[in-house]
């Protein structure tokens, strides 16, 4: 009896130091499996995710000291990736911004230097902004041209359906959503775009205007059938699952928060109801509301929802370790009216949600409040989580970015056009600094005309443009008065030459969109 028990926990124990073995030994395997496919996976084009959102401030992202309004995917994303704090749009306003985000040309040399409607110049066209012209090459035609699905959904704004400037013409293989940012001031649109097909998805148009309410105010005067940005992001998850399988560009441009303030009527409830003291009654334009705190922070927790829905579909098809994802906004919180005081355009409160968080200016303005906006960039295994990054940077330098990311060079494609940006990638991977910063220029001829540049720490700026007293030049450093409080034109004229020659040498004639200065 003795002798077979020791027999037997030998035996155990010889199967004890296989099982371990084997345990290790498959252990192993899986770590060397994993690693591989995570080299091979960042080796290949990667996936690019760029979601923009629409007029949203520097400061209303909980990751950037936001304290009402919600945002935890928006701040897991920060947590997973980097925040930019001096980033910049391409414009302080919708078109002009997208265009140098699609062209990397900064506006003293983009074609589109303002929200002009089409028909101002092509009367064929009904709706629609003006177009991008037949020569000028985006950031989707390139990444098509080198095996990348492209696909868009959201606002436009680049050129009505047929111009020169449709989506389809300038690289997307799909576009689904608002052609015309006229027409995305409702979310209840009566169609939307899917490539040239308008689809109808409402009864019939819930306009984003009303004249000022005397009478009573129900939010519900003002929903139909379907909420326009919950067809485009289901499209938009669509079209991550039929092109998991192959490099893909999604580009969603997002219509939250821009007024007009609608979203679905039962999302209001989520916040406080003590917050809303004062309705708006539609004195400021677009749509008056009983409730305009809560409905513009329920559009900002759409958008944040909306996020959610991305980082999830790229879970769910394995993705998330093969994709750059980058979030931004096309410019600054909404400004000021004129007839209600206590609200800005279309009832928003930035002053309620300290949505500048202390820069000067809103939107329409080449003040910081107007063009300084949140960025946040993931990439899993490169772009170094939770880090928080102070380079400048705008929207001009995404284009020669992404050709890095997709390993695309002139090289590769002559025809890429000679870009006003720089790479930020080595910035993102943190494996270095921008080693020159070419100055970031501004030149807008709408909100009275304005310029400005910042060369360094910086900032030269003029307003007033297209008014008979144009304003005497402003001069702030950025590095000190970030919320451009103290003038110092008179104590450097030198550096007020330097802002002006860049200005001079950096802008062509736009005979649509001319700038005097």
């Amino acid at each position: 009896m003795l002798g077979l028990s020791k027999s037997r926990n030998r035996a155990i124990r010889l199967l004890g130091s296989l099982a371990l073995r084997s345990l290790l030994f498959a252990t192993f395997c899986l770590a060397s499996f994993c690693l591989t496919n995570n080299a091979q996976a960042q080796s290949a084009p990667p996936n690019i995710v760029f979601i923009l959102a629409d007029d949203l401030g520097w400061g209303e992202l909980g990751c950037y000291g936001q304290e009402k309004l919600q945002t935890p995917n928006l701040d897991r994303l920060a947590a997973g990736g980097m925040r930019f704090t001096q980033h910049y749009s391409g414009a302080p306003v919708c078109a002009p911004s997208r265009c140098v985000l699609m062209t990397g040309k900064h506006l003293g040399h983009a074609e589109i230097r303002g929200n002009k409607q089409a028909k101002l110049s092509f009367p064929e066209f009904t709706e629609g902004q003006h177009p991008l012209s037949e020569s000028a090459i985006t950031l989707a035609q390139t990444l098509r041209n080198f095996g990348y699905a492209t696909g868009a959904f959201g606002k436009w704004g680049l050129g009505p359906v047929g111009s020169t400037g449709d989506p389809n013409r300038k690289g997307f293989d799909r576009f689904f959503g608002y052609n015309c940012q006229a027409v995305a001031h409702s979310y209840y649109p009566e169609f939307l775009w899917d490539n040239s097909q308008p689809i109808r998805i409402n009864n019939k148009s819930t306009s984003g205007h009303r004249k000022p309410n005397e009478g009573p105010i129900d939010a519900s005067d003002w929903v139909g059938q379907t909420y326009a940005p919950y067809r485009m992001i289901e499209q938009a998850e669509a079209f991550i699952e039929a092109n998991a399988k192959r490099p893909f560009f999604l580009y969603l441009p997002c219509i939250e928060p821009h007024v007009a303030m609608h979203p679905p009527v039962d999302t209001l409830d989520r916040f406080p109801k003590e917050w809303d003291v004062q309705e708006y009654r539609g004195g400021n334009g677009y749509l008056p509301h009983p409730r305009p705190r809560a409905a513009y922070a329920a559009m900002i927790y759409d958008l944040d929802r909306h996020v959610g829905r991305i980082l999830d579909a790229l879970d769910k098809h394995g993705l998330t370790n093969q994709t750059l994802m980058v979030f931004s906004s096309d410019n600054g919180t909404t400004h000021a009216g004129n007839n209600e005081p206590s609200f800005h355009v279309g009832g928003a409160d930035p002053k309620f949600f300290s949505s500048t968080a202390g820069l000067r200016g809103y939107k329409g303005s080449v003040y910081e409040g107007g063009i300084r906006v949140p960025m946040i960039a993931r990439y899993p295994g490169l772009i170094p989580a939770g880090k928080v990054d102070s380079t400048p940077c705008y929207f001009a330098d995404w284009f020669p970015t992404l050709c890095d990311v997709a390993k695309i060079s002139k090289k590769d494609s002559p025809n890429l056009p000679d870009f006003d940006g720089v790479s930020l990638w080595r910035v993102l991977c943190g494996t270095g600094s921008l080693e020159s910063r070419p100055p970031m220029v501004w030149v807008f001829p709408e909100y009275s005309g304005q310029v400005a540049v910042r060369f360094g720490d910086y900032k030269l700026l003029r307003r007033g443009l297209a008014t008979k007293k144009p304003s005497e030049w402003e001069l702030y450093d950025l590095s000190k008065d970030p919320g451009e409080a103290t003038d110092l034109a008179n104590e450097h004229p030198d550096l007020v030459e330097q802002g002006q020659r860049i200005l001079r040498e950096q802008t062509d004639t736009n005979a649509v969109f001319p700038v005097n200065f």
